[in-house]
């Protein structure tokens, strides 16, 4: 799946430049949310998302809580519109995550855990069970347009040697049609595309989709 970040979309015309992207052949939408405090950036909170669902009403909202404490934001973005809400590994300790799985399912989403590309893999790996998806971030999250860790195809190589076969596994950070490739190849299949297809011209978005996903 190819799922574009609207952190990199015309924000003057966010509705209409989702709309295209879906229109050429993207299976979803990204959100990035940043509190200002767990990255040093501010991004959008539940209005922003409930205009989306308005406007887009059969979208798959995939939103990403880049925030210190998730806790309280998981019920607002959930009745926003969210369809899967990730959380990061850092702020919420293994014994609490359990629970916070559990609350994500009762509000009708899937749940996922995001990795940073400083944590061990090993760190985690006896959650990944609990949860449906796991992020593996290949930049720093907080800022789009970064340049792809390449030590991110090892990360994701692990994540797939360790996790259920039932997870999934999605990639967020400077994919482009250059790294797709070797991300799909270890065994990512949720691709987080931001600058690549946002920042292409209009005429040239659905080749950019066709690359990332590597088939017609």
């Amino acid at each position: 799946m190819v799922l574009p970040s609207i952190l990199s979309a015309d924000f003057a015309r966010l509705g209409d430049d989702c709309q295209r992207a879906l229109a050429v052949g993207a299976d979803g939408l990204h959100v990035d949310v940043m509190d200002g405090h767990f990255v040093p950036n501010l991004t959008m909170g539940p209005a922003v998302l409930k205009s989306l669902r308005e406007a887009l009403p059969d979208v798959w909202l995939d939103v990403h809580l880049m925030v210190e404490d998730p806790g309280p934001m998981l019920e607002p973005f959930a009745e926003a519109g969210a369809d899967h809400l990730t959380v990061h590994a850092e702020v919420v300790p293994e014994a609490k995550r359990a629970a916070m799985v559990g609350r994500i399912h009762g509000l009708g989403c899937s749940a996922g855990l995001a990795l940073n590309p400083d944590r061990p893999i090993e760190a985690d790996e006896a959650s990944f069970g609990l949860f449906d998806l796991i992020l593996v971030m290949s930049v720093f999250p907080g800022f789009s347009g970064q340049s792809f860790i390449a030590e991110s195809v090892a990360r994701c190589k692990q994540v797939r040697r360790s996790a259920p076969p039932t997870l999934r596994i999605e990639m967020d950070g400077g994919i482009a049609p250059d790294t797709a490739p070797l991300v799909r190849a270890a065994g990512c299949d949720l691709l987080v595309t931001g600058s690549a297809l946002f920042g292409a011209k209009a005429i040239d978005r659905q080749e950019v989709i066709v690359a990332l996903r590597g088939t017609l």
